[in-house]
């Protein structure tokens, strides 16, 4: 599940367990990386209204798409299992899969750039170019929708190095996908075994 020895729900306090209730409302179970926000659940919250702020001027597909390719790129099989979850609430499962194995088939030329753009912000943000931007300009993004992707790809960022630096394994609800996807989308740390 991760290195940390966590707050077990029976013996948190209450801003912990607040949390915790709010992450069971929202999947069902309480999922591994709230667990090791239990030791700082006030960065959590500050997490997910930066979160809220950031994905608010987006479409719901293009947060997705953008988030999907970031979570590939850091390398972080949590993020991209989950956000391809979401992205097959979207677009079908059938087109989330081919999105996830890479396959181009279903998105606009302007998706794919900006998918292409948000992984090399991911790798290399210090090689992106004025000509990277350009690019983006052609296909018809404003100068604010390419601040989006950014700063979507930077929260990704943010998320992903605490999940990974703290051993955060993906949930084992996760090994009910599709063994398809599951092979294009562990990118890194296994998925847990047990919950």
């Amino acid at each position: 599940m991760s290195y940390l020895e966590t707050i077990a729900p029976d013996q948190a306090p209450e801003e912990v367990a607040a949390m915790y209730r709010r992450q069971r409302a929202h999947y069902g179970f309480l999922p591994n990386y709230a667990r090791v926000f239990s030791h700082r659940p006030e960065v959590m919250s500050r997490w997910a209204a930066l979160q809220a702020t950031i994905r608010r001027p987006m479409a719901p597909r293009r947060f997705e798409l953008v988030t999907l390719a970031a979570a590939r790129a850091l390398g972080n099989t949590y993020c991209a299992l989950a956000h391809a979850q979401a992205l097959s609430g979207l677009l079908g499962r059938a087109a989330a899969l081919a999105v996830a194995r890479g396959e181009e088939a279903g998105l606009s030329e302007a998706e794919r750039a900006m998918m292409a753009f948000a992984a090399k912000v991911a790798r290399r943000a210090q090689a992106v170019t004025a000509e990277d931007i350009a690019a983006l300009r052609e296909h018809g993004l404003g100068d604010d929708e390419i601040f989006d992707i950014v700063a979507v790809v930077a929260a990704r960022a943010f998320f992903t190095r605490i999940l990974d630096g703290l051993g955060v394994q993906a949930d084992a609800a996760f090994r009910d996908f599709p063994a398809e996807l599951i092979e294009s989308l562990s990118v890194g740390r296994p998925i847990a075994s047990e919950a």
